[in-house]
């Protein structure tokens, strides 16, 4: 199984029946895809839509149906549409039970950095800021690595997205969960050993007596 594909997986246990998920641009898009059919979730846009559904097959996107990013969505039976200052009042007001975002570090308190790519230009922090301050739980999902160079950092060197903590981090290799404000390994990848896990991780981790394998 692809890394995107393991990452999507595992995130997508984690919603439950009659959840407001807004799902961030890149891997996060992907969990629409593995959502367990008996499970009621209302996934969220930012730029203005509620139900949507997994992502259309080629050819049959609809040019008015995007995501944040643009790209195409679908949308269920008995979707709704509405304006950005609606959608950011959803997010802003404390309404989105979970957020599931990218990323390009995590640091040991849990801070994420996602918005700024070193010697790029991008056009800002987009919805991610107002996503990890205001969602009620955020879920980071991104690979362990890039590079060879771990993206789970002691302090993140990239400008912060928000002074909030995340919730949980979910990358090819691990679940990290930042309960008490201390990263701890909750979980390993099939095949992945705690060992590997540490090998390319910078940030400390607690390691607990038995860490068990991810279920996907």
């Amino acid at each position: 199984m692809d890394p995107q594909s393991i990452i999507a997986r595992r995130v997508a246990l984690e919603l439950r029946s009659g959840d407001l998920v807004n799902l961030g641009i890149g891997i996060p898009t992907l969990v629409a895809n593995y959502v367990p059919s008996e499970l009621k979730i209302f996934f969220q846009s930012e730029n203005g839509l509620i139900g949507t559904g997994p992502i259309p097959e080629q050819g049959m996107g609809h040019p008015l149906l995007t995501d944040a990013g643009g790209r195409p969505i679908s949308a269920l039976p008995g979707a709704c549409t509405f304006d950005s200052a609606m959608s950011f009042g959803l997010i802003r007001g404390g309404h989105v039970n979970v957020t599931v975002l990218g990323g390009l570090q995590v640091d040991a308190s849990g801070h994420l950095a996602n918005w700024m790519i070193p010697g790029k230009m991008v056009p800002g922090m987009g919805g991610a800021m107002d996503l990890v301050t205001g969602a009620r739980r955020v879920i980071v999902a991104m690979q362990h690595a890039a590079k060879g160079k771990s993206k789970i950092v002691q302090r993140c060197s990239l400008p912060l997205t928000s002074a909030r903590p995340v919730d949980l981090v979910v990358t090819d290799l691990a679940v990290i969960g930042l309960a008490g404000g201390r990263m701890t390994l909750m979980e390993t990848a099939p095949g992945v050993s705690v060992a590997e896990v540490m090998a390319v991780t910078e940030a400390e981790l607690a390691i607990p007596d038995k860490v068990p394998e991810m279920k996907i």
